[in-house]
């Protein structure tokens, strides 16, 4: 067969093979992180509201505190994390939610919470 009547060229066969491999890398990470999504919009059964920490209310301080509760299959927080706001709220916030129900899931989830304190 003559070289310039191969259909094939050796470079048009490692694009295609590249790209075939990236589509499928896709596919799977699409497909790992649907359940992942999933457990992270676990509703929340009982909430129990943070106490103002006295000290913050003397120095008027308000704020948003977002945190990252881990929560166990039956739906019971095992950890708290702050991701952001003003330390002399997080523990009080820490606190309360670390109190909280949330439904029971076919795993341990990552649910991210938002506790506004307002004057």
């Amino acid at each position: 067969m003559n070289k310039n009547q191969n259909p094939f060229h050796l470079s048009q066969l490692r694009y295609s093979g590249t790209r075939l491999m990236q589509a499928i890398v896709l596919a799977l990470m699409v497909a790992l992180a649907i359940p992942a999504m999933a457990a992270d919009s676990r509703a929340v059964k009982s909430r129990v509201a943070p106490t103002y920490p006295e000290i913050a209310r003397r120095m008027r301080i308000s704020g948003v505190v977002k945190l990252e509760a881990t929560v166990d299959a039956e739906g019971r927080v095992t950890e708290v994390k702050m991701i952001s706001g003003n330390s002399l709220l997080a523990f009080a916030a820490e606190d309360a939610v670390r109190k909280w129900k949330f439904e029971s899931g076919p795993g341990i989830a990552k649910v991210e919470v938002s506790l506004t304190f307002a004057l």
